[in-house]
C-alpha cells in the first residue's frame, strides 16, 4: 500500500518532463524567496533610510550562518529521504522525518542562544559602525527569537520536496512571501516600527506556513506522516544527513566569512554607503542564484532517486538539462546588471550616492555570471547524489582558496574596486576546477565504477 504512494515514476517517466515537474515548483518557491528578502530590503531602504540598509547588510553573515546549520539538516536529510526512497527503504524514510524535527530544534535552540549573548560584538566584528548597529541589532534580535520556526520550517520544506511533494513545498514558500509583502508595509510605515517591523513580519510569515505543515505531516494516510517512533535521534540517520548536509553547511559557513571580508573591506575604503551598496547588489544577484538552487532542487530528487537505483544515464541526462537551463538563468543575469544596473538599483533606494556605488557594483559582479550557472549546479550534483567530499570540495574552491585571498589582496591596490573585482574573478576558476571535476566524474558513471550508498 506504501509502495503505490511513492514517486516512482522518478526512474521511469522522460527527464524533460520530470524536471519540469519539480523543477518549476522550486523554481517558483526560490523566486518567492528571493522576493521574499527583497521586499524586506525594499521597504527598508524606501520607509526606514540608507543607513538602514546599511545596517541591514552587515546581518547578511549572521543570517548566512544560521542557514548554514539549517542546510545542515534539511538540505542533507532531504537528499538521504530520495535516495532511500530510490532504494524503497521507507522505514528509514519515515525515521528521517522525525529526527529532521528534533534535530532542527536542538540546533536552532542552541544557535538563538548563543548569538543573543554575543550579537553586539558579533555585528561589530561584521562591520557594523555607531551609526548602523542600531538597526543592525533592531532586525537580529527578532530574526534570532524566530530561529527555531526558521530551521523546522525550512527543514520540513526540503522533506516535502525530496519526498514528492515540490508543489506543496511551493506553496509554502509563496504564502510566506505574501504574507511578508502584506505584514511589512504595516508595520514599517502604518505602525512605525522601523526595521524591526521588517523581521516580525518576516517571522510571522513563517509561523503560518510552519502551521500549515504540521498539518499537513498530521495526516496518518500520507506515506509520511508524524508519529511515535519516529522522533528518537537515530545515530546512522543523523551521521549521513550531517555528511550529506555538510557541503551547504561549508558553503554557507564560507559566505559567512566571505561577507565579512567583503564588509570589512567595503568598511575600511568606503565607509558605510559602501556597505549598503552591496546590500543591494547581493540582494539582486540572489534572485539569479535562488532560480538556480530552485533548479537544483528540482535535479535533487530526480538525481537521488536514480543514482540509488543505479540508473547512471538518467543521471547524467538530468544532470545536462540542469546545467544548460541554469546557464541561461545566469546569463540573463548578466544583460540585466551589466547593460540596466542604474533603474534595477534605484527599486532600493533614492538616495543618489547609494545608486551610483550600487549600480557599479552590479556591473561587477555579474560580469562573468554566464559560467555560474554550471559551477552551482555541478556543486550541488555531487551533493545530490550522496558525494558529500566532492560537493565540499566544490563549495569550498571558489569561496576559500580563491574569494578570500583575492578579497584580502587586491583591495590593497585598488581600493574599493579591488573588494568588487575578486568576485567575478573566484567565479571564472571555481568555474574551471568544477569543469574538470564534472569530466572526471562522468567517465566513472560510464566504466560503471560508483560506489553506493
Amino acid at each position: 500500500m506504501i509502495e503505490q504512494n511513492i514517486p516512482t515514476a522518478l526512474g521511469t517517466q522522460k527527464i524533460g518532463k520530470l524536471l519540469l515537474q519539480y523543477a518549476v515548483p522550486a523554481i517558483i518557491a526560490m523566486t518567492a524567496a528571493s522576493l521574499y528578502n527583497m521586499v524586506d530590503s525594499i521597504f527598508i531602504g524606501r520607509g526606514v533610510g540608507a543607513l538602514a540598509i546599511s545596517g541591514l547588510a552587515i546581518t547578511f553573515p549572521l543570517i548566512n550562518l544560521a542557514a548554514a546549520f539549517g542546510s545542515l539538516v534539511g538540505v542533507g536529510a532531504a537528499t538521504l529521504m530520495s535516495v532511500k526512497l530510490g532504494q524503497k527503504d521507507y522505514d528509514t524514510a519515515q525515521r528521517i522525518l522525525g529526527n529532521v524535527l528534533v534535530l532542527n530544534i536542538i540546533i536552532g535552540l542552541v544557535f538563538m542562544i548563543l548569538s543573543l549573548i554575543f550579537l553586539d560584538p558579533i555585528l561589530y566584528f561584521f562591520g557594523a559602525s555607531e551609526q548602523t548597529i542600531g538597526y543592525a541589532r533592531d532586525y537580529m534580535e527578532v530574526i534570532l527569537y524566530g530561529n527555531i520556526i526558521t530551521h523546522i520550517y525550512l527543514g520540513l520544506n526540503a522533506i516535502l520536496r525530496s519526498s514528492g511533494h515540490p508543489q506543496k513545498a511551493m506553496y509554502a514558500t509563496i504564502a510566506t512571501v505574501i504574507l511578508n509583502s502584506i505584514l511589512d508595509p504595516i508595520f514599517i510605515f502604518v505602525l512605525d516600527w522601523g526595521i524591526r517591523g521588517a523581521a516580525i513580519a518576516t517571522v510571522l510569515a513563517q509561523i503560518a506556513s510552519l502551521i500549515w505543515q504540521f498539518k499537513f505531516f498530521s495526516n496518518k494516510k500520507a506515506m509520511l506522516h508524524f508519529h511515535r517512533g519516529i522522533f528518537r535521534l537515530r545515530k546512522k540517520i543523523v551521521l549521513d544527513s550531517l555528511a550529506i548536509g555538510m557541503s551547504p553547511f561549508m558553503m554557507n559557513m564560507a559566505s559567512c566569512f566571505i561577507i565579512i571580508l567583503i564588509n570589512q573591506g567595503l568598511q575600511k575604503y568606503g565607509g558605510d554607503m559602501a556597505i549598503g551598496a552591496f546590500g543591494i547588489v547581493n540582494r539582486i544577484a540572489f534572485v539569479f542564484v535562488m532560480i538556480v538552487l530552485g533548479l537544483n532542487q528540482g535535479m535533487q530528487p530526480i538525481a537521488g532517486y536514480n543514482f540509488g537505483a543505479r540508473a547512471f544515464e538518467r543521471v547524467t541526462h538530468v544532470l545536462k538539462i540542469t546545467i544548460i537551463v541554469a546557464t541561461c538563468i545566469t546569463t540573463l543575469g548578466f544583460i540585466l546588471g551589466v547593460f540596466f544596473p542604474t533603474p534595477i538599483v534605484s527599486i532600493f533606494t533614492k538616495d543618489q550616492e547609494l545608486i551610483r556605488q550600487a549600480a557599479e557594483g552590479l556591473q561587477i559582479v555579474v560580469f562573468v555570471f554566464p559560467i555560474v550557472g554550471f559551477q552551482m549546479v555541478t556543486s550541488n550534483f555531487f551533493q545530490s547524489i550522496g558525494m558529500p567530499g566532492k560537493a565540499i570540495f566544490l563549495s569550498l574552491t571558489r569561496q576559500l582558496l580563491f574569494l578570500a585571498p583575492l578579497l584580502l589582496i587586491l583591495p590593497r591596490f585598488y581600493q574599493q574596486k579591488g573588494v568588487w573585482v575578486s568576485m567575478p574573478i573566484a567565479d571564472l576558476i571555481a568555474s574551471v576546477v568544477a569543469f574538470c571535476l564534472l569530466v572526471w566524474q562522468f567517465r566513472k558513471f560510464k566504466s560503471g565504477k560508483v560506489k553506493e550508498m
